[in-house]
């Protein structure tokens, strides 16, 4: 289960962090508001941990709007903020719970814990894209009705790109989120390359509409191009 956590103070960051991952969480972290915008829409993750005070952008308007523009994933508020009308502005800004500092960890992860459990129940189970339709239950992946045999890897190649439908995602990204790989001490582009020549073959060989495309220089995009 990967975590971010969006919080500019050092100790407290450091702290959720190494706690965290003791509990096997993989954990990111971002200490400005803008950093942690960037990294919630250019990545995936199960949970994000947030504070309100930050730099640059604050909490409250990087959750309000990724909300609008239709992020899921459970948010948890952290904030030495603990007035009954700040927990409401935070809730109907679109968190789902509300931690005040300084609070114990065993109960940050029994928070954890009913927020993924909560979230289980909205989890996407289907990912469509044009005529593309991947089942995440049975694992089954059609085009136009017609079922493609896709290795595990490849699976999670395209569940990625789906999942980032229509945005450019990164060599970097795909080494980190799918291959998971932190350390790009090796780099892996050419087993990534790869891995999308192989996929972009099962997909899109003898259709007229194209889904998976390379930009050149950055990384590749799943979207709809007549040949």
């Amino acid at each position: 289960m990967r975590i971010l956590v969006i919080e500019d103070e050092p100790k407290v960051a450091k702290a959720l962090k190494q706690g965290l991952e003791g509990e096997h969480y993989d954990v990111a972290v971002a200490s400005t508001g803008e950093e942690g915008f960037f990294r919630l829409n250019s990545e995936t993750f199960d949970l994000l941990i947030l504070d309100l005070m930050l730099p640059g952008r604050d909490g409250l308007e990087i959750l309000a709007t990724a909300r609008q523009r239709g992020l899921a994933t459970p948010v948890l508020i952290l904030t030495a903020k603990d007035a009954v009308e700040d927990r409401v502005i935070g809730l109907d800004a679109g968190a789902d719970d509300y931690l005040v500092k300084p609070f114990a960890f065993a109960e940050l992860l029994a928070r954890i814990r009913a927020l993924v459990r909560r979230g289980r129940t909205d989890h996407v189970l289907r990912l469509k894209a044009a005529d593309l339709d991947m089942d995440l239950v049975t694992r089954a992946v059609t085009r136009a009705g017609e079922p493609l045999e896709l290795t595990p890897r490849e699976f999670e190649l395209l569940e990625y790109l789906m999942r980032h439908h229509r945005q450019v995602v990164s060599r970097e990204m795909l080494a980190r989120d799918v291959w998971k790989e932190m350390s790009r001490a090796t780099p892996l582009d050419n087993v990534i390359d790869v891995h999308v020549a192989r996929l972009r073959k099962k997909v899109d060989q003898g259709r007229p509409t194209k889904l998976i495309h390379t930009v050149r220089g950055v990384g590749f995009v799943l979207r709809e191009e007549k040949a």
